[in-house]
């Protein structure tokens, strides 16, 4: 190894770490969120760090998956029949986008306004409050969400809040609002924003240290079972591929498949 790499991977290794302790919780995050396996969210930030970072040609890029999409991950789901057409239709949607970035189609994002954009993104991040507060408070009827308006269970966006306020978990609460100093107290510190561990990382990390005390100290209101996230566990390499579920082009033909991918490829482009 020549000399003149060195003090470039002395750079890189410690980012590399950072980006990676905030992409792990991050990429299980979104997963849960958007209604797959956590396994799927894991391989889209493995996907997105090694395809996207070596053929992007910027230094600077972090490429997984992106909460902007949830929702709309949401509805091609219910949209499918199943995830392994989700998932061809994700495919799909990569093809799309490789082409229009070899076409230089980069330009036509200026024919949007800004405003629609930002009112995309704006949209996007108000259901995902709306729709996180009882996660917040400690109902989780549903573990994995739902993004629609009108629920499964009869209940709509806001009544689902007003029926979470019947069941507060005060271990919640108290992580809730402990994270939330964290997030916003970091970025306004200067002592703690030259610190290497970003805010959401120490969000993280303070939630699950915060929960293991409970768990010791206060077992009333310690979090457990619907309230964490979930890993399966797997003896080898090999039950991990079985598990993984595969992207079905039988039904390439389908419309649906080409709308869920036209809509991924569009929306994600101009979020980026």
């Amino acid at each position: 190894m020549s000399h003149k790499s060195n003090p470039v991977l002395k750079k890189d290794i410690p980012a590399a770490i950072s980006v990676f302790l905030v992409a792990v919780p991050l990429c299980l995050g979104i997963a849960v969120g958007s209604g797959v396996d956590p396994i799927s969210g894991l391989i889209a930030g493995i996907v997105g760090g090694l395809v996207v970072g070596s053929l992007s040609g910027s230094h600077t890029s972090v490429a997984g998956p992106a909460a902007g999409l949830i929702a709309i991950v949401l509805a091609a789901l219910a949209d499918l029949a199943t995830p392994e057409l989700f998932f061809a239709a994700v495919a799909l949607s990569g093809i799309l986008q490789v082409g229009l970035g070899l076409i230089r189609a980069g330009g036509i994002a200026y024919y949007f306004p800004n405003a629609v954009i930002r009112g995309l993104l704006a949209a996007i991040g108000i259901i995902l409050i709306l729709k996180e507060i009882p996660h917040a408070i400690g109902y989780d009827s549903d573990p994995e969400g739902e993004m629609a308006f009108v629920q499964p269970d009869g209940d709509n966006t806001f009544t689902g809040i007003w029926h979470a306020l019947e069941r507060i978990e005060l271990g919640a609460i108290i992580i809730t609002l402990l994270c939330l100093a964290i997030l916003i107290l970091w970025n306004r510190s200067k002592r703690l924003k030259s610190l290497p561990v970003p805010a959401p990382l120490a969000a993280v990390l303070a939630g699950v240290v915060i929960n293991l005390l409970f768990k010791e100290l206060a077992p009333g209101i310690y979090l457990s079972g619907v309230h964490l996230v979930e890993l399966p566990a797997f003896d080898s390499l090999t039950g991990l591929f079985d598990s993984l579920k595969r992207a079905d082009f039988s039904g390439i033909n389908d419309p649906a498949v080409w709308r869920v991918a036209v809509t991924l490829a569009v929306v994600a482009s101009l979020e980026t």
